[in-house]
């Protein structure tokens, strides 16, 4: 359940997950596309061009109502943030982002203390504290 990407970011290869939910959808793409020299084709270059994927982004993020300013670039974010807070090894973090320097990969602990700041304990619900 691995996919590889050939020259992602920083024209790096690198693996990263298929998720089960991404692998029925493929496959449904697969049954009616017949997969030549790309999964993806596109344009004059013979594949799916970056600029394609933003623009598609950009009109899913506007059918969504999403008015925070967002890119492609959040959904690797919000992946390596979630991977984190759900206990994924900063190592394998690392690894699925492509980073040579964990010291890259470390600013998403940042984001999630960040994060760990805002929730509140259920003892102030009872009264009495700065957070009733």
């Amino acid at each position: 359940m691995l996919v590889r990407v050939r020259s992602g970011k920083g024209r790096k290869d690198r693996y990263t997950l298929l998720p089960d939910l991404a692998l029925s959808h493929l496959d449904a793409y697969l049954e009616g596309t017949p997969v030549t020299s790309w999964l993806f084709p596109g344009g004059r270059k013979g594949h799916l061009h970056e600029r394609s994927v933003q623009k598609v982004f950009s009109r899913a993020v506007r059918a969504a109502g999403i008015t925070k300013d967002v890119s492609v670039h959040s959904l690797r974010h919000s992946f390596a943030t979630h991977l984190l807070e759900n206990g994924t090894d900063l190592r394998y973090i690392q690894e699925l982002l492509g980073h040579k320097n964990s010291k890259t990969t470390e600013i998403y602990t940042h984001v999630s203390r960040r994060d760990l700041c805002r929730i509140r304990s259920p003892l102030d619900a009872l009264g009495g504290g700065k957070g009733a």
